[in-house]
């Protein structure tokens, strides 16, 4: 069986094969690639606890990954997990206080991005033998901190690639900005917006869908494809850590095989949960996803009234990978919870776009609220999360963690639902400092990037990673600054197509 991918927003009978469907990254018509059928996973529960991570992976990609060769898909397997992760389990969890901890910070770029941007690079190009593509791949990715960086380490000096990154300039902490300022690479193009996140991943998507800029690429020999979770070459590798969280807590002898657990997922764009959901689609016992939001909670309202309206206030947080009112992966979600139905989910869209706002049916709620539970967590909330934490185990989690946690000690409260929780912690604490140094000290503190790292090391006593022990003398290499509305002239200038 070959598995096909069509979009959310379209007609079946133009659905694409993986491979085409990751080059594409979007879809003409401004939707995103989704399986036309259920992915057949060949993977008995029973087997998790003995399989390493790679073994997982591969299950997991075959199953999506239809048209790839067993040998391709180990290839790019074995080439993305590899000693470029600093631990050999490649996602450990972890246990702390009452809460299991899926440590997703262990790549190269340590955040959980790292987990399928390690991968996408290798399927992509090895997407573009299969279909014979000749034109040089441009990744056009808009970036809320961690996604930029994992994906130029992904595909820096990637033969017939280029990557060009837009990140808010004042939206990403000073470590998030180091780590792309100063990102090594031929191919590799970093470029600030006067602007937030929701203006940079709007303008992309216009850039995809603009069909006279298309064929200019066209014309220099050029196609756009994506790194953002909107394509599904970097959002099915991600479905592999949930089932090899279960594994680990089977081995650890925290559940038994069989047993129902809970996720709670710091989420923006929607990406990290959507690959929980899809696992448990696939089999994975899950019993809630629970939806972690920041004080820019479009996600917690929508999931508690079916209202999705991302006209409201934008906070700058210290969680700022989560600072997003429009989240693009929830489109995956609305198709399936109305029945694939592309017609109504389209409909949605061009509502958002149009109007900043839609409402789903009832029945449509009742199916999402089936699975998914919701909650945000204030800056108040988050460093004391990060503090108690602390404070009760002696480990440090980051903002983006935190919230998770602090949402997940909500749910409890209100539920009293004594599933075992697992916290997806997404981000290393060396990423946010500052906000770490704060909630540790118990009150702000003035020095940020690598200052405060030093000083965090000390509270914490744990080894720098690589990734930031080489920022302490990596030269910058990237300081465009452009307005929103400039970003497509940036992108002339830099493929030199003018």
């Amino acid at each position: 069986m070959t598995l096909l991918y069509r979009s959310t927003r379209g007609d079946a009978t133009n659905a694409l094969t993986a491979s085409a469907a990751i080059l594409q990254g979007l879809s003409p018509d401004g939707g995103l690639y989704v399986p036309t059928e259920a992915p057949k996973l060949d993977l008995n529960l029973q087997q998790l606890p003995s399989l390493t991570y790679q073994e997982v992976a591969f299950k997991v990609l075959k199953a999506f990954l239809t048209d790839f060769t067993d040998s391709e898909i180990r290839n790019c397997v074995n080439a993305a997990y590899d000693d470029k992760f600093d631990d050999s389990l490649i996602a450990p969890v972890s246990h702390h206080g009452e809460d299991y901890y899926l440590e997703l910070f262990h790549g190269a770029t340590i955040a959980f991005k790292d987990l399928a941007l390690s991968i996408l690079p290798h399927l992509m190009t090895t997407a573009a033998k299969k279909n014979h593509f000749k034109k040089e791949i441009v990744i056009l990715t808009a970036t809320s901190g961690d996604t930029g960086k994992a994906a130029m380490a992904g595909f820096a000096d990637v033969p017939g690639t280029k990557i060009i990154v837009f990140y808010p300039s004042q939206g990403v902490s000073a470590i998030q900005k180091q780590q792309m300022i100063t990102q090594v690479g031929e191919n590799t193009y970093v470029v600030a917006i006067n602007g937030n996140f929701d203006q940079a991943q709007t303008n992309v998507k216009e850039i995809f869908n603009d069909k006279d800029f298309q064929a200019q690429l066209d014309a220099h020999g050029f196609q756009f494809s994506s790194a953002n979770s909107i394509n599904i070459g970097r959002l099915i590798p991600q479905v592999a850590y949930y089932f090899y969280a279960y594994g680990q807590l089977i081995k650890q002898g925290a559940i038994k095989n069989g047993d129902t657990i809970n996720f709670s997922v710091p989420t923006g764009n929607f990406g990290d949960i959507l690959a929980g959901y899809y696992a448990k689609q696939l089999g994975l016992p899950v019993n809630r996803l629970i939806c972690a939001s920041n004080q820019n909670n479009v996600l917690t309202d929508f999931f508690k009234t079916g209202y999705y309206d991302r006209i409201r206030p934008f906070f700058t947080t210290t969680s700022p990978s989560m600072d997003i009112l429009v989240s693009s992966n929830l489109e995956r979600l609305i198709f399936h919870a109305t029945g694939e139905d592309a017609a109504q989910t389209a409909a949605y869209m061009h509502e958002l776009e149009k109007d900043g706002h839609y409402q789903v049916k009832p029945d449509v709620l009742k199916q999402l609220q089936a699975t998914f539970s919701a909650d945000f967590a204030s800056g108040d909330d988050d460093q004391q999360a990060i503090a108690n934490v602390f404070n009760q185990s002696q480990f440090a989690i980051d903002p983006h963690t935190a919230v998770a946690k602090a949402v997940a000690d909500k749910y409890r409260q209100s539920t009293n639902d004594t599933h075992p929780m697992v916290i997806v912690s997404t981000a290393s604490p060396y990423k946010f400092p500052n906000a770490v140094l704060s909630a540790i000290e118990g009150h702000q503190v003035d020095v940020d990037g690598l200052d405060a790292v030093k000083q965090v090391q000390e509270h914490i006593n744990v080894p720098l990673p690589k990734a930031i022990e080489t920022l302490f003398h990596a030269q910058v290499r990237h300081n465009n600054t452009v307005q929103p509305d400039k970003m497509q002239e940036a992108i002339v200038k830099i493929l030199n197509i003018g």
